[in-house]
């Protein structure tokens, strides 16, 4: 009996997610409900392997080839779930969408009482390699907290943490300022699980009476008004994915170690960069002298911009006490 030739091609479920048509998931579902056909046939596996969309269908309408993908930035305004329908009819990011946007996925999730960035791609791919944690993209927020916390226990949590069995990443936390037992805090992570920003904070003893995500990667929320959408420059969008890093293969490093440092396996490859290596200046964040204070309750907006250099923070709203200096963080 003749051998046969391995198997080539991708799988179907990644060659319409690159198609953006929904998220390998969304796809398997798709494919369980016998939406997803070949030459009329519905396919019954997400593994199987092809070379190319020809003869594709999805609900009985032929698939195109893969466009460029193309990213968004979105202000999220609080309120609305980032989903694309729900069963109890709250209102999502879909129903505020601009009209005339292509079909569009978002790049993680913002809970429903959180605002701030949201990126939107038509790269189910890009999608997903931005979402993972090895690949490194750093999130930044800022939340508006109550109750006491120092800066050196801001400062442990760039160990990690341990929450009810979950354990949390790296956080590069600061108090901005705090005016009495009001405050606000910077925090810039890696991980991005679920509700991960809010169940430290409460961890810390600290309300959090609101949550802004201000950057992910190198792009910002500047210059964007709530409830606004714009693209980001075919050039820059080129430049962020030339930045991304590859997942790290398994073997090569283990996790960072609770006391600091990574533990090093044998002939593996560089552990990641130090946290100052990884803070280098980026062509969107405009520099590295650019210092944000912490919003307002009411920061000013302005038009959409399609720069996305690194915002100059408002000011402290009047009748507030001035904004002490920053403290000096630990090493």
């Amino acid at each position: 009996m003749a051998q046969q030739p391995p198997n080539t091609g991708q799988r179907i479920a990644k060659l319409l997610a690159r198609a953006g048509i929904a998220s390998r998931r969304e796809i398997e579902r798709m494919i369980e409900e016998g939406r997803i056909a070949i030459g009329g046939k519905p396919v019954e596996k997400p593994a199987t392997l092809l070379t190319s969309l020809h003869g594709v269908t999805v609900d009985g309408k032929p698939v195109a080839a893969p466009a460029p993908a193309r990213l968004f930035r979105y202000h999220k305004p609080r309120g609305l779930l980032t989903t694309e329908r729900d069963p109890k009819g709250r209102p999502t990011i879909y129903d505020r969408l601009p009209k005339g946007l292509p079909r569009v996925m978002p790049v993680g999730r913002l809970d429903m009482n959180t605002e701030g960035l949201l990126l939107l791609t038509t790269d189910g791919e890009f999608k997903r390699q931005l979402e993972l944690p090895a690949t490194g993209v750093e999130r930044s927020y800022r939340a508006r907290v109550f109750g006491e916390v120092s800066q050196a226990q801001l400062e442990e949590l760039i160990h990690g943490v341990e929450i009810e069995g979950v354990r949390y990443g790296s956080i590069d936390a600061n108090l901005e300022r705090r005016t009495g037992r009001n405050g606000w805090v910077e925090m810039r992570l890696r991980e991005g699980k679920n509700r991960e920003v809010r169940r430290v904070l409460e961890h810390l003893g600290l309300e959090v009476s609101r949550l802004i995500r201000t950057a992910y990667g190198p792009l910002q929320l500047e210059g964007l008004p709530p409830g606004a959408v714009d693209e980001v420059r075919q050039h820059d969008l080129v430049e962020f994915r030339k930045s991304l890093k590859a997942p790290p293969r398994k073997g090569e490093w283990n996790q960072p170690k609770a006391g600091g440092g990574v533990e090093r396996v044998p002939g593996a490859s560089a552990p990641p960069p130090p946290r100052s290596a990884r803070r280098s200046p980026s062509p969107f964040r405009g520099g590295a002298k650019n210092s944000t204070p912490a919003p307002t309750d009411n920061p000013p907006v302005s038009g959409p911009r399609r720069g996305a250099t690194r915002p100059a923070r408002p000011s402290a709203a009047a009748g507030s006490r001035p904004r002490p200096g920053t403290p000096k963080r630990g090493r």
